[in-house]
C-alpha cells in the first residue's frame, strides 16, 4: 500500500464520512479505494464504448465563476453537429445546471464532456449514453403500433 495525503473541501469530507457511516464501512481508505476504483471502472467503460451513441450530458457549475458561461457556449458551439438540444436550469443563488443532449460518434462526444469536466467552475459533469435509434431498427426490437384495448 501507498500512503497519500490529499485536500477536500469541509463539506465534502463530511458528506463522503456520512456515506461511508450509512454504508458501514469501518475505515474512510476503504472507502476512498472503493470509490476510486468506481471511479477507474467507469472511466475505463466510457472509453471502451464504439460508434454512435445517444446521451444526455449533466453540467453542474458556479455561474459566478468568471468566464465559465462563456467557456461552456464556446464549447458547445464547437460540438454544435453532435448537440441535438441543452436545458438551462437555475438551481440556486450560485449554481446551474445544463442538460445536453448529444447524438453521434462516442469520441467526439467524449472528447465533448472531457473538454467541458476541464472547466474551472465547473462541479460535475455526468455523461450517460446508450446505442442510437439506428439499433433499435433491428427485427428484435419491431413493435406492432396497434393497440386492441
Amino acid at each position: 500500500m501507498m500512503r497519500i495525503s490529499m485536500s477536500l473541501p469541509k463539506k465534502l469530507l463530511a458528506d463522503f464520512d456520512e456515506v461511508l457511516k450509512e454504508r458501514g464501512y469501518q475505515s474512510r481508505s476503504k472507502g476512498i479505494r472503493d470509490a476510486l476504483q468506481d471511479y477507474i471502472v467507469r472511466y475505463q467503460w466510457m472509453n471502451s464504448m464504439e460508434g454512435e451513441r445517444i446521451g444526455i450530458i449533466t453540467i453542474i457549475y458556479d455561474h459566478h465563476y468568471t468566464g465559465v458561461m462563456e467557456s461552456l457556449a464556446d464549447i458547445q458551439h464547437n460540438f454544435r453537429n453532435e448537440i441535438t438540444a441543452s436545458m438551462h436550469i437555475h438551481m440556486t443563488d450560485k449554481y446551474c445546471m445544463e442538460i445536453v443532449v448529444v447524438n453521434g460518434d462516442i469520441v467526439e462526444i467524449r472528447d465533448l464532456t472531457e473538454r467541458i469536466m476541464r472547466l474551472k467552475g465547473v462541479e460535475h459533469v455526468k455523461l450517460t449514453s446508450t446505442a442510437n435509434g439506428e439499433d433499435f431498427k433491428e427485427p428484435r426490437y419491431s413493435h406492432n403500433h396497434t393497440h386492441n384495448h
